[in-house]
């Protein structure tokens, strides 16, 4: 399963990306300084919120392109993506890490930094990463 040396080599495989603090000192990685993946420990009110739901282990934030993906991953896999109330009406999930196979792990921080990203820097991006063409031939 995944870590956190695991989610800093692919997001900082990513162009223009930097690893900085968040404002209350976890780990975070920006593409061009918008935030795209980040460390985000359960605060006491959303720890009260999930009970015994909550977990214990290293949980990732991830920003997604919008709610519907949101919602689409909550649905697929709830015992990999969640989220609390805090996180209502924005486009992010939180991930058990621990749960997160690599694989996985590298689409979802690679989609993260596409949402984020400036539009000239992921089509620049986009030919590096995109699946050859099918002969149609």
């Amino acid at each position: 399963m995944a870590s956190w040396d695991d989610v800093r080599r692919i997001a900082l495989g990513l162009p223009e990306t930097s690893e900085r603090p968040s404002y209350d000192g976890v780990a975070a990685w920006r593409v061009k300084d918008k935030p795209f993946v980040w460390e985000r420990p359960l605060r006491g009110k959303e720890l009260q919120d999930l009970g015994s739901a909550a977990p214990d282990g290293p949980i990732l934030g991830v920003r997604v392109a919008d709610l519907g993906v949101k919602e689409a991953l909550l649905d697929d896999d709830p015992d990999l993506f969640f989220t609390t109330p805090h996180f209502d009406g924005y486009p992010s999930v939180l991930v058990r890490l621990e749960r997160i196979d690599v694989t996985e792990l590298t689409e979802l921080i690679v989609e993260a930094w596409y949402a984020r990203a400036p539009k000239r820097l992921a089509a620049a991006y986009q030919p590096q990463t995109a699946p050859p063409a099918e002969d149609s031939g």
